[in-house]
């Protein structure tokens, strides 16, 4: 454990130095043809904090994305997903390579004193799904429902791009690109039509007013409580009777030295002792486009998502209601623990959430039904490949930690094996994932990491049950609240999510949500 803690450790400062050491600095205008005037802005501010002209593009994601998704310079597109792609990957001092090898067989070596055959034995006997056994055959199952829309979205794909720039073999750095010309073409709808209408502190007041609404919390911030850094919100959580829930800290914007995603913590555990129900601090953390000289923080709406799943996170620790810290808020079955965030996310999909806060940050007028109409039609588009990319990813972890890694040698070789039946696009030599890949070598995810389709199972099943009820209606909310986001660890997820649904879920909500059934 404690070589494990010490590896762990140094691969992710590893990968956050990578982050930080590549720049790329242009002067020329035409290189960045195609970015919206917000992300130019973004970029040019950036270069000017750093006493240069023209404009800064980094790895951090509110200068990436954009970048990747807008820019009409392919060469320069290319440069950018190869040094992404590449992160810890150079066989130099910030190299990983090493460190995933050792990891993976340091935990191996766990698992076997312990009893256990592989690592994956070891983590998944705590999780619903109990055994690597049933996570692959899991995660096989949606793969053969997903493959063939995937490769069929692809194909579509690489016409499109040939019909529009003459492109003959698509490579990851045109995924983005392309994706978001088709999605303009098909939906008529882009981010930047969207971004005017999601100002960050909006949102933020949406998030709130959902919260009230379906848990009858208060919002208030406060300037009297401790932070780290000056960017980060404050706020006290209280019910309808004024008694506290929780503080609330959230810190939504990029800085040096701050690792890139989005994730929720706790400070403080929710607990109760001699009587007194001592309650939680409870923060989320994510990177979004600071406001510039001419325009507010506007999210795109895959960061109204993210802040809604984050948020989602948030009301499971905030909302907890046990004895012991240990077993209170998402201290949860891993495969449970995606369930709070992703069910929230919903609620950015529907009419009556969106016109809570989707207003134009200049006219205040609310965004027009047609848009939204557009959101909920664009929803499932190319869901087959984000499926496919979710389960490869799913399926690398698998293939570190769910067999003995001793006669692995080589990370790149190993990753494109567990990758084989999932690949869409051409390999990049110079690209590995497995060495940034910090979910699984960082975090917490390791063999855990199909928790998130697992995860969307069960979302998608909750989530019908609203859809039939009513999306803010209180009697299947006060469910939600008193069978699981109250009870943390303290019984089996299954008999929680039962006893709040009646049942147990089925594939079948998601499939149909993400449009796979007819394909």
């Amino acid at each position: 454990d404690k070589q494990l803690s010490q590896l762990k450790l140094k691969f992710g400062e590893n990968v956050l130095a990578e982050t930080n050491a590549f720049e790329m600095h242009l002067t020329n205008e035409d290189d960045i043809a195609g970015l919206p005037d917000g992300a130019k802005e973004a970029a040019q501010q950036l270069a000017e904090s750093k006493g240069k002209t023209g404009w800064l593009i980094t790895l951090d994601y509110p200068s990436y994305i954009p970048f990747m998704t807008y820019a009409d310079n392919r060469e320069l597109r290319k440069k950018l997903a190869i040094a992404s792609g590449a992160k810890a990957f150079k066989g130099d001092q910030l190299d990983n390579q090493d460190h995933v090898l050792q990891i993976a067989k340091r935990r191996h070596e766990r698992a076997k004193l312990l009893g256990y055959n592989t690592h994956a034995h070891f983590v998944l006997e705590e999780r619903m799904a109990k055994t690597p056994e049933t996570v692959e055959a899991f995660l096989n199952e949606l793969l053969n429902k997903a493959k063939l829309a995937a490769k069929s979205e692809f194909d579509d794909l690489e016409s499109f791009a040939k019909e529009l720039d003459g492109i003959d073999n698509l490579e990851k750095w045109d995924s983005a690109y392309y994706s978001e010309k088709l999605k303009q073409k098909l939906f008529n709808l882009d981010d930047e039509q969207l971004k005017p209408y999601f100002k960050l502190s909006n949102v933020i007041d949406g998030v709130f007013t959902i919260a009230e609404r379906l848990y009858d919390l208060k919002f208030e911030e406060i300037a009297t409580i401790d932070k780290y850094h000056e960017d980060v919100m404050t706020y006290k959580v209280t019910d309808t009777k004024g008694n506290l829930v929780s503080i609330f800290y959230a810190d939504f914007f990029p800085r040096p030295g701050k690792r890139n995603g989005a994730w929720m913590t706790v400070y403080k555990a929710q607990y109760i002792k001699n009587g007194h129900n001592d309650r939680p601090h409870i923060s989320i953390v994510c990177n979004f486009t600071k406001p510039t000289k001419s325009k507010p923080s506007l999210l795109t709406f895959n960061e109204v998502t993210t802040l809604f799943h984050e948020f989602g996170h948030a009301l499971h620790g905030m909302l907890a209601n046990t004895t012991y810290p240990s077993l209170s808020g998402t201290s949860v079955f891993w495969d449970f623990v995606e369930l709070p965030s992703q069910v929230l996310e919903n609620w950015c999909y529907e009419k009556e959430a969106l016109e809570l806060f989707a207003k134009h940050y200049e006219t205040g007028e609310v965004i027009p039904m047609e848009l939204i109409e557009k959101i909920k039609a664009s929803a499932t588009f190319h869901e087959g490949m984000q499926t496919l990319r979710q389960i490869s990813f799913g399926l690398l972890d698998m293939a570190w930690h769910g067999q003995d890694p001793s006669e692995i040698s080589d990370v790149k070789t190993h990753e494109s094996k567990a990758f084989a039946n999932t690949k869409l696009y051409p390999d990049v030599p110079e690209n590995c994932m497995s060495t940034s890949f910090s979910h699984i070598f960082q975090g917490g995810y390791s063999s855990g990491y199909y928790s998130y389709k697992w995860a969307e199972v069960l979302d998608a099943d909750a989530f019908e049950y609203f859809l039939e009820q009513g999306v803010f209606n209180k009697e299947v909310a006060t469910k939600f609240k008193d069978h699981v986001l109250s009870q943390g660890g303290i019984e089996d997820p299954m008999t929680l999510y039962k006893r709040f649904r009646g049942k147990e879920p089925r594939p079948d909500a998601l499939l149909k949500r993400a449009g796979l059934l007819a394909k």
